[in-house]
């Protein structure tokens, strides 16, 4: 308890938090082994050959970039085979989990192939840190509400105004308002440049998803959600809420409370 309670928040352990506490407290005090998922590291995989397309300027065909996926998306399943070879013990959304390994295979091709002719046909201008460095997969450490608050931003993309826009890909249908919220907070603190609209890639549709108004969110705000969490966990109140989505939660294995455990 005392690592956990000390260390930064992030957005996925606060909205995991929010919805089931003790899905918190089994996966990040009790270190359960989560059950495998091949959405995981289909996610992983596009992200990674998303961002290797940006890094070369676009040079990169589809193709390459298809065979980056294909090889990270084959080497990340293959090592959680190793740990858990019963693939009808992995999480699936539809069909079997060995049935969902080889869809996903398929579909990450098809949707990293997409992206490449989207960023080829829309050419958005990755905005340029201080560093020199491109603003992909950036890394960022801040106080928000007075609880240090990290992660990543996938994108950040350069506006006609000079302003910046905070962009999230995603490969499935779960899209998070306070995850745009919490970087555009966490780059106006550190960069003192202004971030008033953010987005989606959404691979599923090979393209952008509505634009989210991002200028009248303050600090205050999201902080709030931040001091709540913190201050949940240092207090250990780890509350369970069963229901419809234990059926995907990977500690349900695990978990006394699940409604659904098989």
């Amino acid at each position: 308890m005392t690592d956990i309670a000390t260390q930064p928040r992030s957005v996925s352990q606060t909205e995991q938090y929010e919805k089931c506490g003790w899905r918190y407290y089994l996966q990040r005090i009790k270190r359960v082994t989560p059950l495998p998922a091949a959405w995981s590291h289909h996610g992983t995989a596009f992200h990674s050959a998303a961002e290797a397309v940006e890094r070369s300027e676009r040079t990169m065909t589809a193709d390459e970039a298809v065979q980056l996926f294909s090889d990270q998306y084959a080497a990340l399943v293959n090592k959680a085979l190793d740990q858990e070879p019963n693939t009808d013990r992995w999480l699936s959304a539809s069909g079997s989990g060995g049935e969902d390994i080889e869809r996903r295979y398929v579909l990450g091709q098809e949707q990293t192939r997409r992206y490449v002719e989207w960023a080829e046909e829309n050419q958005p201008t990755i905005w340029q840190a201080p560093s020199g460095k491109d603003a992909l997969e950036l890394y960022f450490k801040v106080e928000i509400g007075g609880v240090q608050v990290r992660g990543y931003i996938d994108q950040l993309v350069l506006e006609g105004d000079d302003s910046l826009r905070v962009r999230d890909l995603k490969t499935g249908t779960m899209k998070s308002k306070f995850q745009l919220e919490t970087y555009k907070v966490a780059i106006e603190k550190h960069f003192n440049v202004p971030v008033n609209r953010g987005d989606w890639y959404l691979a599923k549709n090979g393209g952008l998803s509505r634009v989210v108004k991002l200028d009248k969110i303050t600090e205050e705000g999201v902080g709030e959600r931040y001091a709540a969490m913190d201050a949940g966990v240092k207090r250990g109140d780890f509350v369970a809420n069963p229901g419809f989505l234990c059926r995907f939660c990977d500690m349900k294995h695990a978990c006394s409370f699940s409604r659904s455990r098989s």
